[in-house]
């Protein structure tokens, strides 16, 4: 079926916008190009700038084009269809999930191709996906594993890992006879690795060294075109560089349709990658000034329920020098140093690091262009 956007609304209960009337259609709402400034808003709001989202989307789209390698972004960043949408009209090659929950929201979205970068343990899923007209895949690492699938048709990649990583069989050897044991069971399709817990570049190498070993140790048992996915949002330059040529590659990056002002900006391929991009950040929190008790103290109404906080605080993008100190549930103390004069009511921006949990904070995102005009709005669906 085709990807489908769910019809929504803006009413009483919308988050960010001031709308007491009758309910209206997103569409209804973004046709009326309200500004930021003087629009229907209560901040706090997160903004999403189109023009960025589109240069990102491209940007990644072409590196992928360039180096033949496929890619399906991680749509446990964003979890809105809308965003799916324009990343698989760029050429993405499917959407990746990470839980059973959000493979059931991509099917419902219509995505036609799902990689599940994760164990499947969950049978109800098994039984229900393998009755789906979906192209689908999941990763195994134990033969219990493999025995919960068993009999479904389910495509797999068998996982590999490395010692002190997260998921996966922690040798060649282990891939292979892995592979071994799936093969009969369920349709080995190739292998998966995830590199992005490695900090250091070299290291990284290593790692996608001894997953071309288990590639080639694991395609004897493989059926169908064999595919090899790894990539996320911080090495998948390198992992093009050494993966590519003993399969079908696929890279899974999530993070690059909206970047940040933090945690990516300072590690991104696209810092390395000069004849790619750049990409930019297109997320801001917008948030108003409470209070300003002291001298060099203020609050704005902006903590953990509207930014992430997990790596990074938020930056000012009006005031470089505004710090924020630190964050409550629904307050954030900034330091103000002399010079800056903050007032009641004031609107501040504040770029924040890590989307992953930026996006699921917000429901609705208000899409807006170079002149702070809304545009469009995106709905989540965590």
């Amino acid at each position: 079926m085709p990807l489908t956007i769910p019809t929504e609304y803006v009413d009483a209960r919308t988050t960010g916008i001031h709308w007491p009337g009758e309910p209206v259609s997103f569409a209804e709402f973004a046709a009326a190009r309200h500004s930021l400034h003087d629009g229907p808003f209560t901040p706090p709001f997160m903004v999403l700038r189109r023009a960025a989202v589109s240069a990102n989307i491209a940007a990644l789209a072409d590196f992928c084009a360039r180096r033949g390698v496929l890619l399906a972004p991680h749509g446990k960043t964003t979890m809105a269809p809308a965003l799916f949408k324009q990343q698989l009209e760029a050429g993405a090659w499917g959407i990746t999930a990470a839980t059973p929950s959000q493979v059931r929201a991509c099917r419902s979205f219509g995505v036609e191709r799902i990689l599940l970068a994760n164990e499947l343990v969950d049978r109800r899923l098994a039984a229900w996906i393998a009755g789906e007209p979906v192209d689908f895949l999941c990763l195994v690492d134990s033969r219990a594993g493999v025995d919960l699938l068993a009999g479904t048709g389910i495509r797999v990649l068998i996982d590999v890992g490395y010692p002190g990583g997260r998921t996966g069989v922690r040798s060649v050897e282990e891939a292979a006879a892995l592979a071994a044991y799936a093969a009969g069971r369920v349709r080995v399709a190739g292998i998966s690795g995830y590199e992005g817990g490695i900090a250091d570049a070299e290291e990284v190498i290593c790692y996608l060294k001894s997953l071309r070993e288990a590639a080639r140790a694991v395609a004897p048992h493989a059926e169908d075109e064999f595919v090899i996915s790894a990539g996320g949002s911080i090495w998948f330059d390198l992992v093009a560089d050494h993966l590519a040529g003993d399969g079908q590659l696929v890279i899974r990056s999530g993070a690059y349709v909206s970047h940040d002002h933090g945690y990516y900006q300072r590690l991104t391929p696209f810092q390395r990658l000069t004849a790619h991009g750049p990409i930019h950040a297109a997320l801001e929190l917008w948030a108003p000034v409470l209070s300003v008790p002291e001298p060099g103290v203020a609050y704005a109404l902006m903590g953990k329920r509207e930014a992430p906080y997990d790596i990074d605080l938020p930056v000012s993008l009006d005031h470089p020098d505004l710090k924020v100190r630190t964050v409550n549930d629904h307050h954030a103390q900034l330091d103000v140093p002399p010079g800056i004069t903050l007032t009641p009511g004031d609107l501040l921006r504040f770029g924040v690091s890590h989307p992953c949990t930026a996006f699921d904070k917000w429901r609705t995102l208000l899409v807006a262009d170079e002149n702070d005009t809304v545009v469009d709005l995106i709905r989540t669906y965590f």
